[in-house]
């Protein structure tokens, strides 16, 4: 019954709710797509990439679902439109999602609020993005962990009808070493898997086949660029970067609005299936990029298929897909099992023969700082010409926790009409050392062109103390003053700086002292090093507190910082004074 409804709405059921969101949506199509400026924001556009950047989207702009909300749009029950109406909501089954599903994407809303609060992601657009990419793992055909039963591997990306893409992953997701397919329920391509997954069922394994896993990465691929989901323009943008198509974009808002309305949870394995691909044929619901027969939601656990096997459910067929609405090409007379030569005009992408730096300046922060200069890139020809409208994409590698603004390791930059891609700013971490931004040239497989960043550690070239109060302390006492020390660099201050405090035996020799002050370690026993030390964000160290052994006398302690601040502080173990003693009158 879905599919003939979604087929009523695509032929002009224009007077219902949600043809009103689909029209909406069109008027609104000319949105931002997957690529970013120079400040990493996402660059125009309307219609799939150009140049064969398929891969540079969450999907490979894949195939995917076209089926649409029923025309009984939900109504919910307690006007709140958050989806926890449970089981109360009646109507289509199409409102109810699988509970494990479910429960992975309001586990990933939940994440998302406090890593990322400013994206305001609902689980309602996870829901929609899982209807549109896998039938929400078609119908929840999950184990106890949330894993699918059985790959969902989408069409093979050989350039037979939609985008060709190389494999990146040997196979390793989607068991297919020539080419990448688009795999589990959320339908990530290896080469973003890569970068973007996540964790998200505590595992210990970032898994595209775990809807935990897939729902969290999904989420954080959605509020990259500090996109705020609240925005109708950055959830465009955010859309239309999973999968750069404005059909695609329309049919997702359907489900989003739908889902909004109100939903409940279904018993795994009990989920609606879909039955219409973007490509234009009609599938049996078991999952994107299969032709095949399926099982109903509770058949018994199928696997991929290998070599000399049919298709089993949820797999795809090579060479059987399309992507992003693309036409599959009528057949050809070229001999089957071979690809039919292309008759594809050479892009701009197809020209470029290596890339060049354009003149990037050395790169160098100190940590937590951002990096005063950008990475420019320019791309050419094998005669040394530029070429424009090509995407360069950026990827931070190395042991670090540098990122680019935004706090993603990877950015995506069209060249401009001289060639030239520039990156977003680099944002160092606090991990001092070196790095490398890798810059290659997507679609395309030439040389990459790597450049050599480095993060200093934070230093301090002043230290002082925030008072003046004299420090001293009777033997065998304890100092009433804590000492408490300010950084500077440069006049400013100099926060989160390395420190270390030693009470040395003199001006002329700084080795630690054996007697005098000393601080306690967590046992209670004397100390007189302090390692692991730091300013706070105001600059400020304050030192634990001091006590003295029976040694009188004026003692040392040093405080000194990365960067070469040093100072020396006074410290006085003295005797209390004694008072007279009251003389006796002598007697008669």
């Amino acid at each position: 019954m879905a599919a003939h409804i979604g087929k009523r709405l695509r032929k002009g059921a224009a007077n219902t709710a949600v043809a009103a969101v689909v029209v909406a949506a069109l008027a609104a199509s000319q949105a931002p797509g997957a690529t970013t400026d120079g400040a990493g924001r996402p660059q125009t556009a309307g219609s799939p990439s150009p140049d064969g950047a398929a891969d540079d989207t969450a999907t490979g702009n894949s195939r995917y679902y076209t089926d649409l909300p029923p025309l009984d749009s939900p109504n919910p029950t307690s006007g709140t439109g958050t989806g926890d109406e449970t089981s109360s909501i009646t109507g289509s089954t199409e409102r109810g999602i699988p509970a494990t599903v479910l429960d992975a994407y309001k586990k990933a809303e939940t994440a998302l609020r406090e890593s990322k609060p400013g994206c305001n992601l609902p689980w309602q657009l996870l829901a929609a993005i899982g209807k549109v990419e896998s039938g929400q793992a078609r119908g929840g055909r999950v184990d106890a962990d949330g894993t699918t039963i059985g790959k969902i591997i989408g069409p093979q990306l050989n350039g037979d009808g939609f985008a060709s893409i190389l494999d990146t992953d040997n196979g390793v997701y989607d068991d297919d070493s020539t080419y990448d397919s688009a795999v589990g329920p959320m339908q990530f391509i290896p080469s973003t898997w890569e970068w973007a997954g996540r964790d998200g069922n505590g595992d210990g394994v970032k898994d595209p086949n775990n809807i935990y896993d897939a729902a969290l990465a999904a989420g954080h691929y959605l509020c990259r660029f500090d996109w705020d989901l609240s925005d109708r323009a950055d959830l465009r943008s955010a859309i239309l970067s999973y999968n750069n198509s404005t059909d695609y974009l329309n049919t997702v808002l359907s489900w989003l609005e739908y889902y909004r309305k109100g939903t409940h949870e279904i018993p795994d394995g009990t989920g609606t299936l879909p039955e219409n691909e973007s490509d234009g044929t009609t599938g049996t619901g078991t999952g994107t990029g299969t032709n095949s027969p399926g099982p109903t939601p509770t058949s018994p656990p199928q696997d991929t298929a290998s070599p000399g096997k049919s298709p089993e459910p949820g797999e795809s067929t090579p060479g059987s897909g399309g992507g992003s609405g693309t036409p599959t090409p009528p057949p050809s007379s070229t001999a089957p099992g071979t690809t039919p030569p292309s008759t594809t005009p050479p892009t701009a992408t197809d020209t470029v023969h290596h890339l060049e730096d354009a003149g990037t300046a050395t790169l160098t922060a100190t940590a937590g700082d951002a990096f005063g200069e950008k990475i420019s890139t320019r791309a050419e020809t094998e005669a040394g010409k530029t070429v424009a409208k090509v995407r360069i994409r950026f990827t931070i590698t190395g042991d670090t926790d540098a990122t680019f603004a935004g706090g993603e390791t990877v950015a995506t930059v069209v060249t401009s009409a001289s060639g030239v891609a520039v990156a977003p700013a680099l944002q160092a971490g606090e991990k001092a050392g070196k790095f490398t931004v890798r810059a290659t040239v997507v679609g395309r497989s030439v040389s990459a062109l790597d450049y050599t960043a480095t993060v200093t550690a934070r230093a301090a070239d002043v230290l002082a103390r925030t008072d003046d109060t004299a420090l001293t302390c009777v033997p065998g006492g304890e100092f009433a003053e804590r000492v408490e020390v300010k950084a500077t660099y440069k006049g400013a201050v100099a926060d989160k700086v390395a420190a270390t405090a030693t009470l040395v035996k003199s001006a002329d020799d700084l080795s630690e002292n054996d007697e005098g002050p000393y601080f306690k370690d967590a046992d209670g026993k004397a100390v007189r090093t302090l390692t692991d030390l730091a300013t706070d964000d105001n600059g400020v160290l304050e030192l634990p507190k001091l006590y003295a052994d029976d040694t009188t006398g004026t003692f040392l302690l040093r405080i000194t910082t990365r960067g070469g601040a040093t100072l020396t502080v006074e410290l006085t173990v003295a005797a209390p004074e004694s008072s007279p003693t009251p003389s006796t009158s002598p007697t008669a």
